[in-house]
Order: structure tokens, then sequence, then C-alpha cells
């Protein structure tokens, strides 16, 4: 995968539905996001070739058809998104990044709780 090329929203609308079903065909991924967007099949194939050509995505042939797969896990490409925003929008400083998010985010008392654990966590590690 490359690190230089992103994902557009609607293209993480078809990797979701890939990682969630692979393998699956591109018959199968628009019946899916038939129900969620109203994107026609050659809307969908037309994603499904960006992504093949960014190295996101893979496919095999099986009969008259295509079995489409992620070529790396949903982890790795959510590290490489949250990298470039942070990059982008807070020039790669951390600490804007979370007060933005915790002063704009109403969080409950768990996910209060799971930050804590987290800071707690990064502070014994040093």
């Amino acid at each position: 995968m490359t690190d230089r090329i992103g994902i557009s929203d609607a293209e993480w609308q078809v990797m979701n539905v890939v990682w969630e079903n692979q393998p699956i065909t591109a018959q199968g991924i628009i019946q899916i996001l038939a129900l969620k967007q109203k994107w026609s099949p050659a809307t969908v194939r037309t994603f499904l070739h960006r992504l093949t050509k960014k190295g996101v995505l893979e496919f095999e042939p099986e009969g008259n058809r295509y079995l489409y797969r992620a070529a790396g896990n949903k982890t790795s490409q959510i590290r490489k998104a949250s990298k470039s925003f942070l990059e982008t929008v807070f020039n790669g400083q951390t600490v804007p990044l979370l007060t933005h998010f915790v002063k704009s985010h109403r969080l409950s008392e768990q996910e209060i709780a799971e930050l804590r654990k987290l800071l707690d966590g990064k502070e014994a590690a040093r």
C-alpha cells in the first residue's frame, strides 16, 4: 500500500464493506452500498478501480467475476489516514488534536476512563 495516496470519504465506505465481507464480488459490494447510498453500479465500479490503482484493494478472478480483498488491514490504513490528518490539520502536533476532540465532543464516563487509562499507560511507558 502506498503512503502518499489517501482514500476519499466515499472510498472509505467501499473499503469498510470490503473489510467486513471479504472476499466479496463487485456485485456484493454494490448490493450492500445500495442500502446505504444512491450510487450507481458504475460509480461503485469506479471506486473499486481507483482503490485497486491506489494499492489498497486487490482482486482475483473467479469464473466470470472478480473477488475483492483489502490489500492490508484496516488498522494500518487508519494509522496512515490519522497520520496524514495530524500532519495536515494540526501540523503534526498531537496535543492540539486531542484538545480539539476532547473540547468539541461529548464524552461518556466510560470514554473518559478509557482516555485516562491510555494516558496513564503512556506515562508509565516513559
